[in-house]
């Protein structure tokens, strides 16, 4: 081997490492673009040989909007921004079920306040309705001991009278004993005058 061959072969190899390393660094991205993005189905070749051909990795760069959209799913995918919005969308949904939850609760607190209002005044009513009876009640008993108090009266009235009335009786009772003496005097008075004339 002579002095050129040594440059010619140091040549090669670093055309050799170099091709290599561009190689390399276009498979990674091969890699990284597949763990990206699904690659079409419709353009599988344009992929297929990066050793023949190294340029024709610039071709996806005339026509990047053929690949925009699923890299941007892809990347949003990625990062979680599609649970993301499924679960604020379900928040969402949670939150108006809870809103909802809440005024039929507000609605029914709202007709129990109600209910209870109408029968404090149904109460209210018969509490008056009570206390009006138990004032007739004490007007009754009032009455009916006015009553008893006025007929105990009379009654001892009644009495006094009958006292009175039976000692006149007792009294005409002795007049008239009194007088039947005298009677019975003046009789024999009498017969004792006739028989000694």
């Amino acid at each position: 081997m002579g002095f050129l061959d040594i440059f010619k072969d140091k040549d090669e190899n670093e055309n050799r490492d170099d091709f290599m390393r561009k190689f390399a660094g276009m498979e990674e991205n091969s890699n990284f673009d597949s763990e990206r993005e699904p690659e079409p189905a419709q353009e599988p070749s344009s992929y297929s040989q990066p050793a023949e051909e190294p340029s024709s990795y610039s071709q996806p760069a005339e026509e990047p909007s053929s690949y925009s959209q699923p890299a941007e799913e892809s990347t949003s995918s990625q990062i979680g921004i599609g649970s993301l919005m499924d679960k604020r969308a379900k928040l969402e949904d949670a939150i108006d079920y809870v809103g909802l939850m809440v005024k039929n609760l507000k609605d029914k607190r709202t007709k129990l306040e109600k209910d209870i209002e109408d029968e404090s005044v149904d109460i209210k009513n018969l509490k008056e309705k009570l206390s009006k009876i138990n004032e007739f009640i004490q007007e009754e008993n009032s009455g009916l001991e006015y009553l008893t108090n006025k007929r105990a009266g009379v009654e001892k009235e009644a009495d006094e009278v009958g006292n009175i009335i039976y000692g006149q009786r007792d009294k005409i009772s002795g007049i008239d004993k009194i007088l039947a003496a005298e009677a019975d005097k003046i009789k024999r008075f009498k017969e004792s005058k006739s028989n000694s004339g």
